[in-house]
């Protein structure tokens, strides 16, 4: 009974700091402009069970994809024996769903082979991040002393609870043994490590509780670590791609104010519709694209914590590669730094304030220029390469284009190429310095070559 109340009290605090910061997070992404999302629900879901469910997208690279999808699938099929744990330890009881017979032994058999599996690449994925030093997973000035140190925590953290979990089965198996009582289930795996734990019953009852205790407490303690973690994306690539923009790549979106004013333009009798007002029912100066991260809309935010700060999208950008200072990456961590900066945050604590690098607060209290400066935005070709890439369908170019539209529009900083341009549009109704009365004139001159 002792133990059944301090399970509950455990779980109850766990998955309550969890709900309170996902509260917290949820708030920072309504925080965004609303968007309102076309498309149909079948076409969502069919996204969402090939990009998210299915990995899709994470198969362009083979063995990180392979490696990933063993992590996956075994976080997937070992929350089963989660399922049991819990159950266990409300209830008291010893291997709750072992009533399931043959199926239980599948499970189980398929748990402990997948556990095996994670522990060989969770290590091949170690020795990628710090022996072989993939490029993209530790270089570019967003890629510092935290996003590198949070990367191993997730792998030494999975470490640890397969090898409660394995602790935990075979402490169990070999007390059985001893007692001459069969254990429910397969233990393909923990029947191998028999041998290595002692033959006296008080130890290996030990050892099954510490094992016990240890996978749960580090599942509740790595579930209250992922809203700090660029692992969060576990849970919120479901609802990003699900939210994903249903429109070509390469479609802009239309200012809605400055669209109503050009229909007026055109047809006088084109009522305009009001725009949004305050609590004392006053009109809202609405910005022309976004200074702030909350001038952004949701889904940019969702975005946001939806990263799984991989570097896809950066190894791809041919700005990037060709040594400008773009990166989509640091674009996406930037404005999730930004607003847990401004509103929501610490959540338990603050890892993007790690020794002062990413996330020190902007000098100008904005995203633009205080964390992603112009010449960031500026060196985008708008070629979708980074959207394109995400594993996950986080759109790093909707935000750029956002924040350069914030730029031309409300401090008219364009570069001085874009500024002639403009004048050019403006003047002769082309990109070009001619006289919209000289436009023709290649034609005449071809006519006159060709006779």
């Amino acid at each position: 009974m002792i133990q059944q109340i301090l399970f509950l009290l455990v779980a109850a605090l766990g998955i309550g700091l969890f709900v309170w910061q996902v509260r917290k997070i949820r708030a920072n992404i309504l925080k965004g402009k609303d968007r309102v999302m076309g498309g149909s629900v079948s076409e969502r879901i069919n996204k969402t069970l090939l990009v998210a469910f299915g990995q899709q997208k994470m198969f362009k690279r083979i063995t990180p994809a392979l490696l990933h999808l063993v992590v996956y699938v075994g976080f997937l099929v070992i929350n089963v024996e989660v399922i049991e744990i819990m159950i266990d330890g409300i209830f008291g009881t010893h291997r709750a769903l072992s009533f399931m017979g043959p199926v239980y032994d599948v499970l189980m058999a398929t748990n402990e082979i997948l556990g095996a599996l994670v522990i060989v690449a969770v290590v091949a994925l170690w020795w990628r991040r710090n022996v072989q030093k993939v490029h993209r997973l530790s270089a570019g000035v967003e890629m510092r002393a935290w996003p590198r140190l949070d990367g191993n925590i997730i792998l030494y953290v999975e470490i640890v609870l397969m090898t409660a979990l394995f602790t935990m089965n075979t402490a169990d198996l070999k007390l059985h043994q001893l007692e001459g009582v069969d254990l429910p289930g397969s233990f393909p795996i923990s029947s191998l490590l028999v041998g290595l734990f002692p033959e006296n019953v008080t130890a290996l009852h030990a050892l099954e509780r510490v094992g016990w205790w240890l996978h749960i407490l580090g599942i509740l303690a790595f579930l209250n670590y992922l809203p700090s973690s660029k692992h969060f994306h576990i849970i919120m690539a479901f609802p990003n791609v699900y939210y994903t923009r249903l429109v070509p790549q390469g479609q802009f979106s239309n200012v809605d104010s400055i669209t109503h004013e050009v229909k007026a333009m055109m047809d006088p009798s084109y009522q305009v519709p009001a725009g949004p007002v305050d609590a004392d029912g006053n009109p809202v100066v609405q910005r022309f694209g976004a200074k702030d991260a909350d001038d952004l809309s949701w889904l940019n935010l969702l975005n946001a914590y939806s990263c799984t700060e991989c570097g896809r999208c950066t190894s791809v950008c041919p700005a990037n590669i060709t040594g400008k200072l773009l990166s989509p990456r640091k674009i996406i961590m930037d404005t999730r730094d930004r607003i847990e900066e401004k509103y929501e945050s610490p959540l338990i604590f603050r890892p993007n304030q790690y020794n002062g690098e990413i996330g020190a607060e902007s000098e100008d209290g904005s995203l633009v220029r205080g964390k992603v400066t112009p010449e960031e935005l500026w060196a985008c070709t708008t070629c979708n390469a980074c959207v394109e890439a995400c594993p996950v369908n986080i759109n790093p170019l909707d935000s750029i284009v956002e924040m350069r539209r914030y730029l031309v529009l409300e401090e008219s900083a364009a570069p001085h190429s874009l500024n002639v341009m403009f004048s050019n549009i403006e003047n002769n109704g082309a990109p070009w310095a001619f006289s919209p009365s000289d436009r023709f004139n290649w034609a005449e001159e071809l006519y006159v070559a060709e006779k």
